[in-house]
């Protein structure tokens, strides 16, 4: 039972060191992070962060041939809340990425902090 307690928290204080804050994720992008919205596709069309690529969280490991573009690059990962995000993370990792962020808290929390989110 100890093992499992440990592994889980092993994988929680991964996923959250890899989190990072909307002002990080810009710092990112404008240093051509690759920035994708794992939320459905009607959701990104209602309204999602300029320039966001849209691959949805439940796709994500279905498409190999996106995880094979997305594993050499420098890659920013969001939801709506952030909860679908360590799931598509791991999903990456075991693809072979190195450099997989999220955006704390997902559009919920770059939305708070006013930042732009375009439509279409």
């Amino acid at each position: 039972m100890a093992l499992v307690v440990l592994g889980y928290e092993i994988r929680q204080r991964i996923a959250l060191a890899s989190a990072i804050a909307p002002n990080e994720a810009i710092r990112l992008v404008n240093s051509g992070a690759v920035l994708v919205d794992l939320r459905s596709a009607n959701q990104f069309k209602d309204g999602h962060i300029a320039g966001a690529k849209n691959l949805p969280g439940d796709q994500i490991a279905a498409d190999p041939k996106a995880l094979e573009r997305l594993a050499t690059k420098t890659v920013v990962l969001y939801c709506g809340d952030g909860a679908t995000t360590a799931a598509a993370q791991r999903t990456l990792a075991k693809a072979g990425a190195k450099d997989v962020f999220g955006l704390r808290g997902g559009l919920a929390a770059w939305t708070q902090e006013n930042l732009p989110v375009v439509k279409g």
